[in-house]
């Protein structure tokens, strides 16, 4: 028997095409979980944006969640938290990464089903490493099996990178470049909410946003925030308009906004602007961690999210006018 929830779908009964979409709702989700939405609407939602602006990465997406999903319940992950696609956004995260900067192939797509189901066991033994320190595992795994593919075409010659990877080489000063504009600006924060998953487009932004508010109105608000901040921090620091733009400051902002102030922080007007100090440090480490990589080729992704939340989370333990979450 099939009920539909506020947040999905649920499956009574045990047959075949019943377990088919029990599965299919805990993909939903897991893309979803990517701005920690436990919803299969939102999942859908976001992944009708992707495929808006690319059905290639729609396809990874999918194929991401699934091989991620799959082998955290082969090895016998915890129901709970298979069914709210807690080990579907980090390979949905890494299939994406791998055909944005690796060339399509049949090899290819073979290395996304694997590193995506190796990110479910990274992320199962981050997530026993870290209860030491209660400390979220965010997109850490999809950070760390990405780059080790992209290292990895060092050696391998079938794997070929695209034009997107950096090019190696010492980190070179940017100059101040075009003007920015109220239309800079706008376009910048829906483009940095779409950039959360590699996508460059006013539509799939949008989407998103529209998924958020499906799920939760104040993670809307607070990713569009975060994702503003970031714009604003870049400007006023001097980066290159076109990547103001594009949304490549604003990605990480708008993530470090929905974790501190809407996640794991129990929300009020101090945890707000806590969070929104984060979001403005995310968008320096983030032209800090890129220009560290630089070197070896390698893009940041969002690894200024994952420094920067661990370290507001930790210090929020210290705060008496803050409080984690329940």
């Amino acid at each position: 028997m099939l009920t539909f929830e506020r947040s999905g779908w649920e499956v009574t009964g045990n047959t075949f095409w019943g377990a088919c979409l029990e599965f299919f709702d805990s993909l939903l989700r897991g893309i979803g979980q990517v701005m920690f939405q436990n919803n299969s609407y939102t999942g859908l939602l976001f992944l009708l944006g992707i495929a808006c602006n690319s059905w290639l990465f729609a396809a990874a997406a999918l194929v991401g969640a699934a091989s991620s999903t799959a082998a955290a319940v082969a090895l016998g992950a915890p129901r709970e938290q298979v069914r709210s696609g807690m080990f579907g956004f980090n390979g949905v995260l890494v299939a994406i990464a791998l055909l944005y900067f690796l060339t399509p192939s049949p090899l290819t797509w073979s290395c996304v089903v694997v590193a995506a189901a190796g990110s479910s066991v990274l992320m199962a033994a981050l997530m026993e490493l870290f209860k030491r320190w209660q400390l979220p595992v965010l997109t850490a795994p999809f950070v760390l099996t990405s780059l080790g593919f992209f290292l990895a075409t060092a050696r391998f010659g079938r794997l070929q990178s695209t034009q997107m990877l950096p090019t190696a080489g010492l980190p070179k000063s940017t100059l101040v470049e075009g003007v920015v504009t109220q239309t800079t600006v706008w376009e910048g924060t829906l483009n940095g909410v779409a950039q959360v998953f590699f996508q460059g487009s006013l539509l799939t932004g949008a989407l998103f946003c529209a998924g958020l508010l499906l799920s939760s109105r104040s993670s809307a608000v607070l990713a569009l925030f975060g994702a503003l901040i970031g714009v604003v921090v870049a400007w006023g620091m001097g980066a290159a308009e076109p990547a103001i733009r594009a949304g490549a400051f604003g990605f990480n902002s708008a993530l470090t906004m929905l974790a501190v102030g809407g996640v794991f922080l129990h929300t009020s007007r101090r945890s707000v602007f806590y969070a929104a100090f984060a979001a403005a440090l995310a968008a320096v480490v983030h032209a800090a961690l890129s220009a560290a990589l630089a070197p070896l080729g390698m893009p940041a992704m969002t690894s200024a999210f994952v420094v920067v939340t661990w370290i507001f989370v930790l210090a929020a333990r210290g705060f008496s006018g803050l409080r984690p979450s329940a």
